[in-house]
C-alpha cells in the first residue's frame, strides 16, 4: 500500500487554492465584455507598468515583464474575478531603498522570497484576517487612493514633465507652477475631453468601451493635426527576457529577509484591500482572500525569473477593469495578453498614444471610484465612523498606503475599545424584604450592598470599576454577582483582586457569586480568588451569598440572633 506524500488535509487545502471549474464557466458567460474590458485595462496599464519599472530602478522592461507575467498568473490563480495585478506606486516606494542597498538582483531576490511568504500565508489561511478591517477604513482607503490617482495624473494632463518629489500633493503643485510658466492648453483639452467622454458615455451607454474610443480618437487628433508638442508614450521594449535564476545570491538571503517580509506584507495588504474595493464596486462578486494571497504568491515567484519587480493587486487598474464592464478573470488575462502582444508586435503604434489621453482615462477612473452615496451614509452613521473614514483618507493621501491602513485600524480599535469599555458597569440590586421585620430590612439595606457586574471586565474598563467599587462607604458586606461578566483579562482580574483587598482592609466583607468556569483560570492565575477562598466567601449562587452575608451580620451583632432568616432571592430573579 502506497503512502501519500501529503496528508489528506494538506492535499485538500492546496486543492482549495487552485483554479476550479467555476472559474472557467464564468469566463464563458460574457466573453465580449471581458475582452473589451481587458483591452481597456491594457491601454491604461501600459504607461503605468513602464513608469513604475523606471521608478523602481530596474527599467521599463522590468515593469512590463511584471505586468505580463504577474498579471497573467495572478488572474489565473488569484481569488478575485476582477482583480488586475502588476507593478504599483506603493510597491515602488518600498523597492527604491532595496535597489540602493542591494542592487537590481536584490530586488529580484526579495520578490522571489516575498512570493514564498505569500504562498505560506495562503496555506495558513491568513487571508481571512481582512474581515477585521472595518468598512470606514476600506471606504477611506478608496477615497484616498482615488485622490492619489487623480493627483498623479496632473503632470501628464497639463503636458509638463513630472516634477521631482515623493508626495503627490507636492508633485501636483509643482506641475501647476510649471504649467503656469508655459501653459499648453492642448494637453489639458485632450485629458479633459477623454475624461468627459468616459464619464458622460458611461451614463448614456454603460456597455460601450468609451475609454478605448476616446484614447483612439485623441491619438488620431494628435497625429492628423500635427500636434507635435503633445508627449506620447514613447519607445517601448522589444521583448521579454528569458527566465533565469542567475540573480539569486545565497549569501545575501539573510540580509534580505526583512525587506522580503515588508514587500510581502504590502503585497498582501494592497491586494486584499483592492479586491475588497472591487467587490464593493460591483453586485454579486466576492473574492476568496486566501486564494488571492496564493495567486499573488505564485505571481511574485514567477515575475523575478523574467526580470520583473514584485507585483500586487493594482487598485487603479482593477477599478478601470470593473468600470469597463468586466465580469470574470478573462478580462485580467486579456490585459496581460494584450500587453504581451504589444511587446512583440504593436509597440510602434502604442508608442504614439498621448500621455494626456491616458491621464484623462485615469482622472475619470478616479472620479468613478468615489461612491458618494456610500461615503455620505458612512459619515452619517456615527461620529466614530466618520472620523475613521476621514483619517484613513487623509493618511492615504499624505503618507502611504500601509501607514494609512495602520492608522485607520488603530483609531478604529481604540474607538471600539472605548465603546466596549463603556458597557462595563456596576448595577445595584435591591434585597427582597421576604419575611423580615421593618427593622431587619432597614439594617440589611444599610449594611449589605449587592451589585451585578455587567459586560467585560478588562483593561479598558477595569480601573473605572475599581474606582466605583472602592468609593463605597458605611457598609459591612459587598456582594458581587459575576455571572453577567462577559470577558475577564489579566488586568481585570488584578483590579478585582485589588478592590477586594482594599475593601477588606476597611473591614468590609466581600462575597462573590456566579463565577463562570471560563473565567476561573484568569482569576486564579493572579490570585484573585485566594482572598475569597481563605474565608469561604465564594458562592455558586447569589442567594447563597446573601444568606452568608446575613449570617456575617448576625455574628458581628448587626442583626438580631433570635431567628436566622432563610436565604431569599434577589427581587430581579433567582440566578447565579
Amino acid at each position: 500500500m502506497s503512502v501519500p506524500l501529503l496528508p489528506a488535509g494538506a492535499r485538500s487545502r492546496i486543492t482549495s487554492l487552485l483554479p476550479g471549474r467555476d472559474d472557467l464557466g464564468r469566463m464563458r458567460r460574457n466573453p465580449r465584455r471581458d475582452l473589451l474590458a481587458g483591452l481597456t485595462v491594457a491601454v491604461v496599464a501600459l504607461p503605468l507598468a513602464l513608469g513604475f519599472g523606471v521608478s523602481s530602478g530596474l527599467g521599463a522592461e522590468a515593469g512590463l515583464a511584471t505586468a505580463v507575467v504577474a498579471g497573467a498568473l495572478a488572474a489565473v490563480f488569484g481569488g478575485s474575478n476582477l482583480q488586475v495585478s502588476g507593478p504599483t506606486g506603493a510597491m515602488t516606494v518600498v523597492l527604491v531603498p532595496i535597489v540602493a542597498d542591494h542592487g537590481p538582483s536584490g530586488v529580484l531576490t526579495v520578490g522571489l522570497m516575498a512570493g514564498a511568504i505569500l504562498v505560506a500565508l495562503a496555506l495558513l489561511r491568513a487571508g481571512g484576517s481582512m474581515r477585521y478591517v472595518p468598512a470606514p477604513v476600506v471606504e477611506g482607503f478608496t477615497l484616498g487612493i482615488a485622490c492619489v490617482i487623480g493627483l498623479q495624473q496632473i503632470p501628464n494632463a497639463l503636458g509638463v514633465p513630472a516634477p521631482e518629489g515623493e508626495r503627490v500633493l507636492v508633485v501636483a503643485w509643482r506641475a501647476f507652477e510649471e504649467f503656469a510658466r508655459a501653459p499648453d492648453r492642448t494637453a489639458v483639452a485632450l485629458a479633459l475631453s477623454v475624461a468627459a467622454v468616459m464619464l458622460l458615455g458611461a451614463r448614456w451607454r454603460p456597455t460601450v468601451p468609451f475609454s478605448v474610443l476616446a484614447v483612439i480618437a485623441a491619438t488620431l487628433v494628435v497625429q492628423i493635426g500635427g500636434l507635435d508638442g503633445v508627449r506620447p508614450i514613447g519607445e517601448l521594449p522589444s521583448g521579454l527576457p528569458a527566465p533565469s535564476l542567475a540573480f539569486v545570491d545565497v549569501g545575501a538571503l539573510s540580509d534580505l529577509v526583512a525587506p522580503a517580509v515588508a514587500v510581502a506584507a504590502l503585497a498582501a495588504l494592497e491586494s486584499l484591500l483592492s479586491a475588497s474595493v472591487a467587490d464593493g464596486m460591483t453586485v454579486g462578486q466576492k473574492h476568496d482572500a486566501d486564494r488571492e494571497l496564493f495567486g499573488q504568491g505564485v505571481a511574485n515567484l514567477a515575475a523575478p525569473l523574467f526580470g520583473g519587480v514584485p507585483a500586487t493587486g493594482a487598485i487603479a487598474r482593477t477599478a478601470v477593469n470593473v468600470r469597463s464592464g468586466a465580469t470574470s478573470r478573462l478580462a485580467s488575462l486579456t490585459h496581460a495578453a494584450v500587453l504581451a502582444a504589444i511587446v512583440f508586435a504593436a509597440a510602434p503604434l502604442v508608442s504614439k498614444i498621448p500621455l494626456a489621453a491616458l491621464a484623462g482615462v485615469l482622472l475619470a477612473t478616479a472620479v468613478r471610484m468615489v461612491e458618494v452615496g456610500s461615503l455620505r451614509a458612512m459619515a452619517r452613521a456615527t461620529r466614530s465612523d466618520a472620523l475613521i473614514l476621514v483619517l484613513t483618507a487623509v493618511a492615504t493621501l499624505l503618507l502611504d498606503l500601509v501607514l494609512a491602513v495602520i492608522i485607520g485600524l488603530a483609531v478604529a480599535g481604540l474607538l471600539a475599545l472605548r465603546a466596549v469599555a463603556r458597557q462595563a458597569r456596576l448595577a445595584p440590586l435591591e434585597l427582597d424584604r421576604g419575611d423580615h421585620t421593618e427593622e431587619e430590612h432597614r439594617l440589611l439595606a444599610e449594611h449589605i450592598v449587592a451589585y451585578r457586574v455587567d459586560g467585560p471586565l478588562f483593561f479598558a474598563a477595569a480601573h473605572r470599576f475599581l474606582l466605583e467599587l472602592t468609593e463605597l462607604a458605611d457598609v459591612r458586606v459587598v456582594i458581587l454577582r459575576l455571572s453577567h461578566v462577559s470577558v475577564v483579562d489579566a488586568t481585570g482580574a488584578l483590579v478585582l483582586k485589588d478592590a477586594v483587598a482594599k475593601l477588606r482592609r476597611r473591614g468590609i466583607a466581600v462575597m462573590v457569586s456566579g463565577i463562570r468556569p471560563g473565567h476561573r483560570r484568569v482569576l486564579d492565575s493572579v490570585g484573585a480568588l485566594d482572598l475569597l477562598r481563605h474565608e469561604g466567601r465564594e458562592y455558586a449562587t447569589t442567594p447563597e451569598a446573601i444568606g452568608a452575608a446575613r449570617e456575617h451580620l448576625r455574628l458581628t451583632g448587626v442583626l438580631p440572633a433570635a431567628r436566622a432568616p432563610q436565604p431569599e432571592p434577589l427581587s430581579v430573579r433567582e440566578a447565579p
